[in-house]
């Protein structure tokens, strides 16, 4: 075990670096998410989802760093890359409204004028949709109708379409 550590001593020390400001960075990318949640009074919910989303991303970037600090190779890293790429876009491919779905999520988490409680009118070409926001979730919005009818309506779909605010805060009557 000692001639491990004396092998490997300065990447060791590198790595430990590097998952430091791993943590400080995703402790700050969570912070931020966690703020804009509270200045647009978004649930605690989403702002946990969407801190995970960065917390994922900045992990990947830690493990590829951490791979040219223990001397992988390139070449070696883009075999690899490019085949889970590949896999990944032939799996994205077949279920794209998936992650249009949840990149449409996180854009709602940051941009979407509508809360919950809120009651709008969602303008389709075939037909028209008003309903209170119930939940906003990673890849669909609750709508609950006046008829007591619940609407699951895909995130990406409701980025596209007018929407009008009927009702400000319905659920504080």
């Amino acid at each position: 075990m000692a001639i491990f550590f004396d092998t490997y001593n300065s990447e060791i020390i590198n790595s430990s670096i590097v998952f430091g400001v791993f943590f400080i960075l995703q402790l700050i990318a969570r912070l931020i998410v966690r703020t804009i949640g509270k200045s647009k009074k978004i649930l605690t919910s989403r702002a946990r989802l969407v801190g995970r989303y960065f917390t994922i991303s900045f992990l990947f970037i830690t493990l590829l760093i951490i791979g040219f600090i223990f001397g992988v190779n390139i070449d070696d890293l883009v075999v690899v890359f490019s085949s889970v790429f590949a896999i990944l876009g032939i799996t994205l491919f077949a279920n794209w409204s998936i992650l249009s779905n949840v990149t449409s999520g996180i854009i709602m988490f940051f941009s979407f004028p509508y809360k919950i409680g809120d009651k709008i009118k969602i303008h389709d070409k075939d037909h028209e949709i008003e309903a209170l926001i119930e939940d906003i979730r990673s890849f669909q919005i609750h709508l609950r109708q006046d008829n007591g009818d619940l609407i699951t309506y895909p995130n990406n779909l409701l980025l596209q379409k007018a929407v009008t605010l009927i009702e400000k805060d319905a659920f504080d009557k």
